[in-house]
C-alpha cells in the first residue's frame, strides 16, 4: 500500500463484510462479553480513532454496567504501515486499578501499538484486563499478542469502513471493506 495519502475521494471500497453481518456478529459479541461479565460494572476502555463506531455499538447491546474511557495512541502518523514506535496522545482520565477492563479495538494488525497499550496497563493493575477487536489480521502480525473476543479476521489486504479508516477517510461507512493498492497508487 502507498503511503502518501489519497488525493482525493474518489475510491469505492470493495464490500469485505455486510453491515448486516457486522450486526449480528456485534450482538453475539455483546451477548457474549454480558454473559461473562454478569453481575460485574465493565471499564469500557476504547482506542481512538478507530475503535468509536465497533464500541458505540456493543456497549449499547450489553446488559452489564459499563463505564467508558478512551486512549489516543499514535504509531502510523500519515502512513498506511506502523513505525513501530507509539506514542499516548490522550491517557485515560479514570483509574483501572482494581476493574475489570476491556480494550476496545477496530483492528488487530501487527500487534505492536495493542503489545504496548496492553503492557501499559498491566502497569495500573487492573482486576482483569482483555481485548476485543473487531477485525483480526493474523497476517500482518509481528507481536505475540492475541484479542480474546475477535469480531472478524480479514485478509491482509487495507481495510476501510465502520471506523477504520485511509487517510482520515471512510470510518463512517456502514460495512467493512478494502481498497486495492494499484487503485490508491492510481489516486496517490
Amino acid at each position: 500500500m502507498s503511503t502518501r495519502a489519497l488525493s482525493s475521494t474518489n475510491l469505492t471500497p470493495t464490500v469485505l463484510i455486510t453491515k448486516e453481518a457486522i450486526e449480528k456478529r456485534v450482538r453475539e459479541l455483546a451477548d457474549q462479553l454480558s454473559a461473562e461479565y454478569a453481575g460485574r460494572e465493565l471499564l469500557v476502555l476504547g482506542i481512538l480513532k478507530g475503535s468509536w463506531v465497533f464500541l458505540a455499538d456493543l456497549v449499547r447491546m450489553m446488559s452489564v454496567p459499563v463505564i467508558i474511557d478512551f486512549m489516543t495512541v499514535s504509531s502510523y502518523g500519515a502512513s498506511t504501515k506502523t513505525s513501530g514506535i507509539v506514542k499516548v496522545v490522550l491517557d485515560l482520565k479514570c483509574s483501572i486499578e482494581n476493574r475489570d477492563v476491556l480494550v476496545v479495538e477496530d483492528i488487530l494488525d501487527s500487534g505492536l501499538t495493542l503489545s504496548y497499550i496492553i503492557e501499559n496497563l498491566k502497569l495500573r493493575r487492573p482486576r482483569s484486563l482483555k481485548i476485543v477487536v473487531l477485525m483480526d489480521k493474523p497476517a500482518r502480525r509481528r507481536a505475540a499478542i492475541k484479542a480474546d473476543y475477535v469480531g472478524f479476521e480479514v485478509p491482509d489486504k487495507f481495510v476501510v469502513g465502520y471506523g477504520a479508516d485511509y487517510a482520515e477517510r471512510y470510518r463512517n461507512l456502514p460495512y467493512i471493506g478494502y481498497i486495492e493498492e494499484s487503485a490508491a497508487k492510481d489516486e496517490g
